[in-house]
This record gives structure tokens, sequence and C-alpha cells, in this order.
């Protein structure tokens, strides 16, 4: 039976479930049923982490990415769940019914581009230093449960942020993203079509957070916004890897370490084995095939 149309909007290896590593004040919402699933599926992974993409290229790869999982689930055709990690070059983004009442600028004096996007949420910016995270999955495969799927991108982040840097955020009632303390670290916002799941998470890794001050981040006034380099404060120069006596330098180092953090963790949450792909020109063209 084929599933109604519905869409929406709102704000490598398998791995096993972990979950004693988490605080309770990071957990409020049960994950169990990811660990349901009869067989691990593969999710295709373009990295682009180390690469300031603009952001009208990586929404239209988003796009045509849902195109193409349409076109499968019409011709009874089974495909990967598909992840993008990259930063962007500074831009600002709304969501389909964003208010230009958070925005602390005239939009004909914009100090960077600012797209009016299909996802919820409000505005948030994006730019280099925060890594951006792109999961394009088949909720059908998982669980057909927005609420569900915002809280599995947060536990994404939080265990993200445990394993590699010992930093214990947490969410915060009434609000969707990843938090230390009144500091929001990480933006979550999606659009689900047909229950194909894109756009996603942002993550401020070594990025300069002056930018914010130009809106009011996701239309929440009275908090602030962090950093894991603001966090990590000096000791963010040299960053343990888990590697002994290794270390690595701030803000490449840092960025890389996220990234692949971010990467575990997806794997572990939606229970995917992840498989890199090479990046090929029809990739970066735009189109993909």
């Amino acid at each position: 039976r084929r599933l109604p149309r519905r869409e929406t909007q709102s704000h490598s290896r398998p791995l096993s479930t972990v979950s004693s590593h988490v605080p309770k004040s990071a957990v409020s919402v049960s994950l169990n049923s990811i660990a349901d699933y009869p067989d691990i599926r593969t999710c295709e992974c373009f990295d682009l982490h180390n690469e300031l993409v603009p952001y009208g290229k990586a929404w239209a790869w988003q796009k045509e990415l849902v195109r193409q999982k349409k076109a499968s689930i019409q011709s009874d055709v089974d495909c990967p769940d598909t992840l993008i990690v990259l930063q962007h070059q500074p831009v600002y983004t709304m969501g389909t019914g964003s208010s230009e009442d958070y925005l602390n600028f005239d939009l004909k004096n914009a100090p960077f581009d600012v797209h009016r996007t299909e996802r919820g949420g409000e505005v948030t910016y994006h730019g280099p230093g925060q890594l951006v995270m792109y999961p394009i999955i088949n909720l059908r495969n998982h669980k057909m449960d927005l609420h569900w799927y915002l809280r599995s991108l947060e536990e994404v982040v939080l265990r993200a942020l445990l394993s590699a840097f010992s930093i214990r955020a947490s969410r915060l009632e009434g609000f969707t993203g990843v938090w230390a303390g009144d500091e929001k670290l990480a933006a979550i916002g999606i659009r689900v079509s047909q229950w194909i799941a894109y756009h996603g998470l942002a993550l401020n890794v070594t990025a300069d957070l002056t930018p914010f001050q130009w809106i009011i981040p996701c239309g929440i006034r009275n908090r602030g916004v962090g950093s894991i380099k603001g966090i990590l404060g000096e000791a963010s120069s040299s960053v343990n890897c888990g590697l002994g006596d290794a270390f690595v330098p701030s803000e490449c180092g840092l960025l890389n370490i996220a990234c692949d953090a971010l990467i575990e963790s997806f794997a572990e949450v939606f229970q995917l084995e992840v498989c890199r792909k090479p990046l090929t020109e029809a990739f970066l063209s735009g189109k993909l095939l």
C-alpha cells in the first residue's frame, strides 16, 4: 500500500547504540526504537567539511537527491540514505514562515546573501567554522515521526560533543537544538516531503559568532549562541584526539575531529553503515549522476 503524500517542515561501519555516556539531563526522549531494525542499511556520505560551499549549490543538491529518492520509491526501487557534510560561505537562511522582525538589518542592505527556504524555523546564520550536516533520508526506513527525527538529530550532536570533546551539552525544554547552558551550539531545521527528510543541522565549531548579532537567531530572544572553540577556550589551541600524545592544531583540527564525531554519531543513532563516496565532477556540478 502506497503511503499518502506528506510535506511538512519542522523546527565507515555499523555501530551499536550507546546511551550510558549521555547525562540524563541531555536525554529526555526514548530512542530505543532505532535499534529495532532487522538489517543495518547503507548511507552514502559526501564529506566536504573542508570546503566552503555556496548555499544555493548545496540547496540544489538536496532537492535533486530528494527528487531521485522519490522517483526510486515510485518505481519500488530501494536506495540508500545520503549524508552531506560541509561548511557554507557566509549566508543567512530563513524558513518558510520566518519573520523579518528577527532581522537586525534591512534586506536591501543585508551584510550577506539571504535565502528564504522551505525548511522550518526562523532565521539563522551559516559560515566558515560551522559544520552543516544535511541528511537526505527516507523516514519510511526509520520512523515516520517528525518529533522522533528532530530528537534524533539532537542526539547525534549530543553524542558527538561528549565523545570528542567531553562537552556535556543538553536539550532545552520548549526549544529545538543543542545547548550549553543558555548558549545554543547547534541549530536544527528540516523539511519532509513524502517522508523524505532534508535540510538538517548546523554545529558551531570554530565559527566567528559576530554575524549572529545581526539577527535574532532562530527567533529566540535573551539567549546566546556558542561554539565548541569558545567552550574549550585556550585548551582548543591543542586538542587531545584520543591518540595518546598526538595533538591537533585548533581551527582545522577541531573541524576534523567534530566532523568525524558527527558522522560516527549519525551512524550510531540511525543504525546506518556510512560509506564515504568520492566527489565526482558530476556531483560538484550539481548533476549528481
